[in-house]
């Protein structure tokens, strides 16, 4: 019996080895920091490895039905799931929302980001991302449509592929304003540096973000327990951390 248990405990330890695989998952660029978080955990938790690509939900679309070898798709809106869904890459039933997003004007200059400042003009450069290829984007330009200030701004609009590159313009002193996610700038119930105008429902709404399983994650079963770990307590306390809605 003694010299069973060493071949039993590697025939345990090795089956549970095989058991952990790896996912594909495409990450929509506002969502880049919770899920970097949310990846470790389901790690730990689970043993199966999260393979993360961000980017644009526009692009990422543009991949997913050109073959790219994605499984999950964690999108900053509600449509392109949706559309995926009745396209049939991906599957029907899996789709769910795993956060509303918030849209921001921020700066990191204090007390230059209110609700005022784009009245005002009293910037050179107001960093937003593509409207076409971005939710948030096309938020924000909503938000300046509505506010009637979107023509008299058009020249002073630096345009960005991602809410991720709208970001480092302002970091880095490109642009003095921008429109990025609250996730982006929220730390610690605050606004981590700077100023910040968060846009009122008004003018624009939570950002319905739904996640869901592409056709290509049919038969992994890393996919679906990710989907599972996206809906547990754990993982709603981190997104709601980063200043998500749920």
């Amino acid at each position: 019996m003694r010299c069973l248990l060493p071949f039993l405990f590697a025939l345990l330890f090795g089956s549970q080895v095989a058991a952990a695989v790896e996912v594909q998952v495409a990450v929509a660029a506002n969502f880049t920091g919770p899920m970097q978080k949310l990846a470790r955990q389901f790690e730990q938790k689970t043993g199966h490895r999260a393979l993360l690509s961000f980017g644009s939900v526009g692009k990422f679309y543009a991949q997913i039905t050109n073959g790219a070898p994605f499984e999950v798709l964690i999108s900053a809106d509600e449509e392109t799931p949706a559309r995926l869904e009745k396209e049939g890459l991906a599957l029907s039933g899996t789709r769910f929302t795993y956060a509303f997003g918030h849209l921001v004007l921020w700066s990191t200059t204090p007390g230059l980001a209110d609700s005022q400042v784009l009245e005002r003009g009293t910037f050179r450069h107001l960093a937003v991302s593509h409207p076409k290829l971005t939710v948030y984007g096309a938020a924000a330009q909503e938000v300046m449509n509505k506010m009637d200030v979107l023509e008299r701004l058009r020249p002073r609009l630096l345009q960005a592929e991602t809410i991720t590159q709208t970001y480092q313009f302002v970091v880095t002193g490109n642009a003095e304003l921008g429109f990025v996610a609250l996730s982006q700038v929220w730390q610690d119930g605050a606004i981590r540096e700077g100023s910040a105008w968060i846009i009122p429902d008004n003018l624009s709404p939570p950002i319905r973000q739904d996640a869901v399983m592409l056709a290509k994650g049919r038969d992994n079963p890393a996919a679906a327990a990710l989907l599972d770990f996206l809906r547990s307590r754990e993982a709603v306390e981190i997104i709601r951390s980063f200043g998500y809605s749920i």
